[in-house]
């Protein structure tokens, strides 16, 4: 266990010396200055992890010591030593961004408790930051994968909600496109970064039980309300709320929600006091929530509230030319996690994961990539490493060729697939959600080409 190494800047000899005598025997490494000169010289060569810094001094005083301490070493931690009758000068030095203050004359006993606080502190704090960086790295924009044209866009708009002030955010998309990781990436790119990132999925709890997890209760609110609990909305302050399944809240949630959206204010269960808030929050679904709308079950308040600013993610079959990028990832991924040695895949095996349809979008192809892994010792993913059943379903779910003749002067593929939407909603007779079957694309991507191509 490293030795915590400790300035001690005081113009008094004595002091000095009983200092350094005392921190030495409780293990500490010790440097002294006698002046707010020598203090700075020691720190700019080999910066303590704490500094134990006299106020009056001569030439230039503890508080400018203190202020240019902070710019040479930002994280030293530094405690004011005071004579009795300057307490003002003690809080100012807080201000400035002191850790704690004691008077002259001081308890040495007093004193080393205070050190040892410091610096289990600033050893929490170091931590702190240390997990924050790991999950900026681990989340953030870099980690998003994909360079087709539906990700492109959706990366750049992750980017521009991040910048921004934007307290409502809605992503929809099929299970398994990976709403949870753009939504870590909105918060860990934005200024909220160092704020706690909070994430409950709506579809598992019944309304009752939801609501204490977002709002906590008081002590005595139910039966089992045996202490008061914060809930997600208070622990988030500051940071991001990530609701997941909202399209599965019952309505009475919604209407709760839809108040403390609106209001940025809410009251714990059973409580009486209101208690307000800072929080982004990001909400994701996989429902079609304007059909829920008419179906009554979504409340058409709390959808244009939570969808101020939408972000659309494509399945996989939508960014076939990711698939491989993200399957090789995979790969890096497992082999560090497992310790294999998989160095590509087969000409056949990528041929079947570009090709295949993949229901469960990319939480499918990180299992078949890992099941693989797991599973098999070659060095080359090959076809038949890939589950049986995937690759029997494949060859047996083919529709054969389509019966389509493209004309000697050639025709453009936009012609296609528009023609291709106008039919299907025909046939549905404009149901959307049917159209969008009928040509397997999931409502989100249907509707994007609808847009596109001006039914909407």
């Amino acid at each position: 266990m490293r030795k915590y190494r400790i300035l001690v800047v005081d113009d008094e000899h004595l002091i000095r010396w009983s200092l350094e005598q005392s921190l030495k025997r409780q293990g500490y490494e010790v440097a002294t200055a006698a002046s707010g000169e020598d203090a700075l010289r020691a720190l700019r060569d080999d910066p303590p992890d704490l500094m134990l810094l006299d106020i009056q001094l001569p030439g230039i005083n503890g508080l400018d010591v203190l202020e240019k301490a902070k710019e040479i070493a930002e994280e030293v931690i530094v405690i004011m030593v005071t004579a009795l009758g300057v307490l003002e000068t003690a809080v100012k030095a807080m201000r400035m961004g002191a850790y704690d203050y004691i008077n002259k004359p001081f308890n040495l006993d007093e004193l080393a408790i205070i050190i040892k606080k410091a610096l289990e502190t600033g050893e929490l704090r170091r931590e702190v930051q240390h997990l924050r960086s790991e999950q900026t790295r681990k989340y953030g924009i870099s980690n998003l994968i994909g360079s087709s044209r539906h990700m492109v866009n959706v990366l750049a708009m992750v980017q521009k909600i991040a910048r921004s002030d934007a307290s409502t955010v809605l992503i929809q998309g099929e299970s398994g496109t990976g709403k949870e990781l753009i939504a870590k990436a909105i918060h860990y790119e934005s200024a909220r970064a160092d704020k706690p990132f909070m994430a409950i999925n709506c579809a598992a709890m019944p309304e009752t039980l939801l609501e204490s997890e977002l709002m906590g209760h008081e002590k005595g609110a139910f039966t089992d309300a045996k202490v008061q609990k914060r809930g997600l909305f208070e622990m988030a302050d500051g940071g991001t709320l990530f609701l997941d399944e909202i399209g599965d809240m019952e309505p009475g949630m919604q209407a709760k929600l839809l108040r403390v959206l609106e209001e940025r204010t809410f009251r714990r269960v059973g409580g009486t006091k209101d208690i307000q808030v800072d929080v982004r929050i990001i909400s994701a679904t996989n429902k079609d929530l304007l059909k829920a709308m008419e179906e009554r079950t979504f409340r058409n308040d709390l959808y244009y509230r939570i969808q101020v600013i939408p972000v659309f993610l494509p399945s996989l079959r939508e960014r076939k030319e990711d698939v491989l990028t993200l399957a090789h990832h995979f790969i890096s991924h497992f082999n560090r996690e497992f310790g294999k040695q998989v160095k590509g895949i087969s000409p056949m095996a990528e041929k079947f994961l570009s090709e295949y349809h993949w229901p469960g979008n990319i939480r499918e192809l990180k299992n078949v990539i890992e099941r693989a892994i797991i599973l098999e010792s070659d060095d080359i993913l090959m076809l038949e490493h890939l589950p049986h059943e995937m690759v029997a379903k494949a060859g047996a779910g083919g529709s054969g060729p389509l019966n389509l003749t493209i004309p000697p002067e050639g025709i453009d593929i936009e012609d296609v697939e528009r023609e291709l939407i106008r039919q299907s909603l025909e046939v549905s007779e404009g149901n959307q959600s049917k159209a969008a079957k009928k040509l397997n694309l999931g409502i989100d991507a249907f509707r994007y080409r609808m847009k596109k191509f001006g039914f909407l």
